[in-house]
């Protein structure tokens, strides 16, 4: 009965290729949106995962998120290395300056600048150069893809290529000379822009005069020591803010979750896409049930059960649901795949595959039900009506 059941289904080109195309839509776009929407919230922590050295972060209470920039005293990284089961504390500064460029323009760039001593928190990726050129006069290192892009060089002929920065080119931040030293490659930032490493010291020169410069401690814990233990004698010894890396990645996601639309922009795709997917695939697939009434009839009348027809029919929508799901999520691949080095955010973990996976098995219980509704009431006599 399903070798009977596969040629009755790919009997009918037409709709069988219909139903295949509704559910790969809907498979296509439920798993891009899904992955943008991943690979956005991913780059809103982005300098969070590049720091990897770091157990945990100190910052000011009323911090949302890692570019909720609100400075503290110097005074606190002393506090936070006499705190038990730290075994150092240095600083981190993180702020958006307008970097002036050969040609006049001026870019805003992401400034981070690194304990002197250590350079804890450096980029993860030396492309070209090492982070101790840090400690070299007026130096910087720049990342890959700002240093191709929004810092290049302009092009040296009329209508030419921008010219990538390369080492030994200068920068002007805040009036202050700035040599680049390197070149590194990091995760991409949710506004895009370009992202430039110096020391601490060098960092509160190039910034704008403030009281306050200390943007977060990064803390390290001492061996056998439970991170979230040690963030909780933080908070209770000094009264500032402290987050296990994990934790402070998830508090910038919740924050963009909870004050933007992008989650909502994005739930509204997915569910038109799933909308859009179960009506093609299941008008579709109830239209080809009603064509072949007569042959469920004759086997129903040669003695096949409801129960066995039913098979048939899940069988038939288990069938086309597994190729419009191979089909939409490979496409889906292949776009992330042509993007990968573009401004596009496209993450693709297995959860979004599972979950595509479970919208194609509910379009396709749907579009069976639509279909079972018909076969239950089925008499055998309708095949001997002209």
């Amino acid at each position: 009965m399903n070798f009977v059941a596969l040629r009755m289904l790919v009997g009918d080109r037409a709709k069988y290729l219909g139903i295949i195309v509704g559910v790969t839509f809907a498979s296509l776009l439920i798993t891009q949106q899904l992955a943008i929407f991943t690979g956005l919230m991913t780059r809103t922590f982005g300098a969070i995962s590049d720091l990897g050295q770091p157990a945990v972060w100190v910052m000011d209470p009323k911090v949302q998120f890692i570019d909720d920039i609100k400075p503290m005293q110097s005074t606190q990284l002393y506090r936070v290395r006499g705190v038990e089961g730290v075994e150092w504390a240095v600083p981190l500064y993180k702020g958006l300056l307008k970097a002036r460029l050969s040609n006049g323009t001026f870019q805003t760039v992401n400034l981070f600048g690194l304990d002197d001593a250590t350079l804890i928190g450096g980029p993860p990726t030396m492309v070209e150069g090492t982070i101790e050129d840090l400690r070299r006069s007026e130096s910087v290192i720049v990342d890959e893809v700002g240093a191709n892009g929004k810092l290049a060089r302009p092009p040296s002929v009329p209508g030419g290529k921008p010219e990538p920065l390369h080492i030994g080119d200068t920068l002007e931040l805040n009036d202050h000379r700035a040599t680049v030293v390197g070149i590194c490659r990091v995760q991409r930032t949710f506004q895009s822009q370009p992202v430039v490493y110096t020391t601490y010291s060098r960092a509160t020169l190039y910034a704008p005069r403030e009281r306050k410069l200390l943007s977060f401690v990064l803390v390290g814990c001492k061996p056998g020591e439970d991170p979230k233990l040690v963030c909780d004698r933080i908070r209770r010894t000094t009264g500032l803010a402290a987050e296990t890396k994990e934790e402070f990645q998830w508090q910038t996601v919740g924050y963009f979750m909870k004050y933007t639309g992008i989650p909502v922009n994005f739930g509204i795709a997915v569910a038109l896409g799933f909308l859009v997917g179960t009506i093609i695939a299941g008008q579709t697939f109830h239209n080809f049930t009603l064509d072949n009434l007569k042959q469920f009839g004759t086997l129903k009348a040669m003695g096949a059960s409801t129960g066995t027809l039913l098979r048939m029919i899940v069988l038939q929508a288990l069938l086309v649901g597994a190729i419009g799901y191979g089909i939409g999520v490979g496409l889906a691949s292949i776009l992330g795949l042509m993007t990968k080095n573009s401004e596009l955010a496209f993450r693709l973990p297995w959860q979004i595959l599972a979950i595509s996976a479970t919208a194609v098995l509910l379009i396709c219980a749907l579009s069976a039900l639509l279909a079972m509704r018909k076969v239950i009431r089925l008499e055998p006599a309708i095949v001997f009506k002209s």
